[in-house]
C-alpha cells in the first residue's frame, strides 16, 4: 500500500477545518508537523483567495510550502514564487451583462489581493455565518472593475440548474460547487490540477508523489488527478467518487487516518 509521498495538498473548508467547530483539530495539526519533518511538502489548496489566507493559517499555525488559491488561478509561496491564470474578459463581459438582467443574484469576485461583493443577499449572510471565525469580511464594489483588474475567479450563489444557464453563456469557463448555495467560476482549463502542476515544476516531484485531501465538488478533479486523492468523510459525492479513499471525517481525525492507511506517517 506504501508509495512514496513528496508532497501533500489539503483543502480549508471541510478538509481542514471543520464546518461544525469551525477549528482545525490538533490531529490534524500534529499530522501535518510529522508530514514537515520527514520533509515532505505540504500546501494548501483552496478556492479562497490570498488574502483571505492570513486568518485560517494563524489558526493553523504552521508555514506551507505553497499556497494554491482561487481554485487553482493563483499560485504562489513565501519565496517569490507566483503562477497566475486569470478570467477572459470576454466571459465577464457576458457575465455583468447577466446580473444586470438578474439584479436579485448575489456575485463574488476574486482578484490578487481584493474579494468583494456585488451585493449581500440573505443568501451570502447565512453562508459566510456557517464559517465562522475563519469567515472573511464582506466588502461591497462595483463589479465593473472585472474589466480593468485582472479576476481570477467569481461565484454566484445561485442554485443548480441556474448555475448551468450561466456556464452554457460562458465560452472560456466552467463552474466547479462545493457548497450548495453558490458555485464557482473559473477558466475552462484551470482548477487545482492545474496547481498542483505549477508546484510539481517548482519542486520536481512527480504526479504520482503528491497526495491530495479533499471534500467538495471543487476538489473532485485535484483528488482524481493526484497519486492519492483522499475524501473527507463528510465531504459531497462527487469527491468521493473522485477520490482513491474515503477516510473519517474532519472531526473524527480523517486526515491523520488516511495518512496512517497509506503509511505517509
Amino acid at each position: 500500500m506504501a508509495q512514496q509521498i513528496k508532497a501533500v495538498f489539503f483543502d480549508i473548508d471541510g478538509t481542514l477545518t471543520s464546518f461544525t467547530t469551525h477549528e482545525v483539530p490538533q490531529s490534524t495539526k500534529d499530522a501535518i508537523e510529522a508530514l514537515k519533518a520527514k520533509d515532505i511538502k505540504v500546501f494548501i489548496a483552496t478556492g479562497r483567495s490570498p488574502t483571505q489566507m492570513g486568518i485560517v493559517t494563524a489558526r493553523l499555525g504552521i508555514d506551507f510550502d505553497g499556497y494554491m488559491t482561487m481554485t487553482g488561478q493563483y499560485c504562489f509561496d513565501d519565496n517569490g514564487f507566483l503562477k497566475t491564470h486569470d478570467i477572459d474578459k470576454t466571459d465577464l463581459r457576458i457575465f455583468l451583462d447577466y446580473l444586470a438582467a438578474h439584479p436579485e443574484v448575489g456575485a463574488n469576485f476574486a482578484e490578487s489581493d481584493y474579494v468583494y461583493f456585488n451585493q449581500i443577499t440573505p443568501k451570502i449572510r447565512e453562508q459566510y455565518a456557517g464559517l465562522g471565525a475563519t469567515a472573511p469580511s464582506l466588502v461591497i464594489d462595483d463589479p465593473a472593475r472585472t474589466l480593468e483588474h485582472p479576476t481570477f475567479q467569481f461565484s454566484a450563489f445561485v442554485d443548480e440548474s441556474e448555475e448551468e444557464r450561466i456556464v452554457a453563456m460562458l465560452p472560456g469557463c466552467r463552474s466547479v460547487r462545493w457548497h450548495p448555495s453558490f458555485c464557482d467560476f473559473i477558466p475552462a482549463d484551470g482548477g487545482k490540477p492545474a496547481g498542483i502542476k505549477a508546484f510539481m515544476e517548482l519542486y520536481g516531484f512527480s504526479r504520482e508523489e503528491t497526495m491530495a485531501f479533499g471534500d467538495g465538488g471543487n476538489d473532485a478533479d485535484m483528488l482524481a488527478y493526484a497519486g492519492i486523492g483522499v475524501a473527507m468523510g463528510s465531504g459531497g459525492d462527487k469527491a468521493k467518487a473522485a477520490a482513491d479513499y474515503i477516510t473519517a471525517s474532519v472531526d473524527d481525525d480523517g486526515i491523520l487516518k488516511a495518512l496512517r492507511h497509506f503509511d505517509v506517517l
